[in-house]
């Protein structure tokens, strides 16, 4: 019996570190979808010399990470 009830108060805290970690990883996808949108960018520009080229590497990392969220959330 004891087992049992310990069993029931640990479920909820695993629960809490899932949604926590799950929470983490889209912080952390956002994160990375803009920093490689911006690596993109830049080496864009220093290859063809457009600066245009580095807010279009911007623009692509928002993008993913707006995608990113999106995907997170219609699950």
């Amino acid at each position: 019996m004891v087992k049992d009830e310990i069993k029931k108060e640990e479920e909820p805290k695993l629960k809490k570190v899932v949604e926590a970690a799950d929470g983490l990883s889209l912080g952390i996808s956002i994160v990375v979808a803009v920093l490689i949108g911006v690596g993109m960018g830049l080496g864009l520009k220093h290859f063809f010399g457009y600066t245009w080229l580095l807010w279009l590497g911007v623009f692509w990392g928002v993008g993913a990470a707006v995608l990113n969220v999106y995907i997170a959330y219609k699950r």
